[in-house]
């Protein structure tokens, strides 16, 4: 349609008077056949019953979570997802459900087991992947590694304000040169008379942006090990940049950081990390977290592709009435059964101390690429709705794009789980292996 000259001219002139500059419908007024996400869809994806196996504790824990989430993050996470901002006045509200420190017992943490920890995680995920990101990496890695690695005092005087959201934390190892090949990170702490100075970069540290600690990994420029250290967002040298343009969880704000010649004091180094394999203590953990992640995803994902087909009319009957919908839908629901299966029985193998880090590999690679396919039906289901952050599936359809890389992409986790049925490592290739033997 052509416009005339005077109207195209009106409009570069004064944008506001036209009809081609009006706010868009609400997505309640524009599509009123099918319930958006705002008004969360009701649980229906435990059809194996798998709230029987958890504790009266834990099945209480679970509807805290799901209440919480439902009623103060559902109706506002599309328009902070869409604007990639963090919604900081809901911290007060993700801090009152208790959950923050996990399975850390004393310091004012909850001291949940390992299974209910994962409950809490993927009631949090079902509704928004960025939240429980935002949770994860503060509880299940910064708070972990003061828990697992740091001081008594250190302890004392960090975890009972980060149980609370008082103060929020990030876990910062991942740098612009290594993300798989962690531990050859070239972060630098000098020892100079009463703490370090840390010289370097890292990059994708989610919460970093607004973090009052900062977990930090350098390798001791002495030793020539990785230590751990804890740094303090106003430390003189220390600057930290968003990094823009994500397509996936988009709420967490992950940076950029660059530290010249940051000053931390001898009492801000964690005393239990004087190599790489002592932040594996805390990956163990972590990654049975973010297993979780994508179970709880799945969920929420098949929780409104059910509503939608039901309440979506095509060819004068509800979508849900199709065959091929109702195997698709289905499909979703067998992958859920079995991903909630695979991490229950992970979190009982590790609660028992028997859980190797090729378990937990394969469970996060494994239910990761499960719900990326759960996902993908999803979107097809909802047709052209389907890619509107409006109906869930499209936004958390991105969500997972990065839950599929951190904490291991899939091709790592695949080989750690590899080396521990072989007995062989396949991480570097065989060409380079063979040249360092020369």
């Amino acid at each position: 349609m052509s416009i005339p000259k005077n109207k195209a001219d009106e409009v570069e002139q004064n944008p506001r008077s036209s009809y081609f500059n009006l706010p868009p419908l609400d997505v309640s007024v524009a599509f009123p056949q099918a319930t958006p996400v705002s008004t969360f869809p009701p649980s229906v994806s435990d059809y194996y019953q798998f709230s029987d196996l958890l504790t009266v504790e834990d099945q209480a824990l679970r509807m805290r979570v799901r209440e919480c989430m439902e009623k103060e993050i559902a109706p506002i996470m599309t328009e902070y997802w869409e604007k990639a901002k963090f919604p900081f006045h809901a911290i007060p509200k993700l801090g009152s459900l208790g959950v923050a420190g996990g399975t850390i017992k004393g310091y004012g943490c909850p001291g949940l087991s390992i299974t209910a920890s994962a409950i809490a995680m993927a009631e949090v995920a079902r509704v928004d992947a960025s939240c429980s990101t935002f949770i994860l990496v503060h509880s299940s890695l910064a708070m972990l590694t003061i828990a697992f690695c740091g001081s008594e005092e250190q302890k004392l005087k960090y975890l009972p304000s980060l149980a609370q959201f008082s103060t929020v934390a990030c876990w910062a190892l991942t740098e612009p040169d290594y993300g798989s090949d962690a531990s050859g990170l070239k972060t630098t702490a000098i020892k100079v008379e009463g703490g370090w100075i840390l010289e370097g970069k890292k990059r994708w540290i989610g919460n970093s942006t607004f973090a009052d600690l900062l977990v930090v990994f350098a390798r001791n420029t002495t030793t020539n090990q990785i230590n751990g250290f804890i740094v303090k967002k106003d430390a003189p040298g220390l600057t930290v940049t968003k990094i823009e343009n994500k397509i996936g969880l988009r709420i967490v704000q992950n940076g950029d950081i660059v530290m010249k010649r940051v000053f931390v004091p001898d009492e801000d180094r964690l005393p239990g990390v004087n190599s790489f394999q002592d932040t594996n203590k805390v990956l163990a953990v972590s990654r049975v977290m973010v297993a979780w992640q994508p179970i709880g995803i799945s969920m929420g994902v098949y929780d409104m592709c059910h509503r939608y087909l039901k309440e979506r009319k095509q060819f004068g009957a509800p979508l849900a009435a199709f065959q091929i919908n109702q195997q698709k839908l289905v499909h979703m629901l067998g992958n859920v059964q079995a991903m909630v299966l695979v991490g229950w029985r992970l979190c009982k193998l590790y609660e028992k101390e028997k859980m190797t880090p090729g378990q937990a590999s394969l469970a996060k690679a494994w239910i990761s690429l499960k719900a990326r396919e759960t996902a993908s039906i999803g979107r097809e289901l909802l047709g052209g709705n389907g890619i509107l952050a409006d109906f869930l599936v499209a936004k958390a359809l991105c969500d997972l794009e990065p839950i599929y890389t951190y904490e291991g992409t899939y091709d790592i986790n695949t080989l750690i789980t590899g080396r521990e049925i072989t007995g062989l490592a396949s991480f570097k290739p065989a060409m380079l292996s063979k040249r360092s033997r020369m």
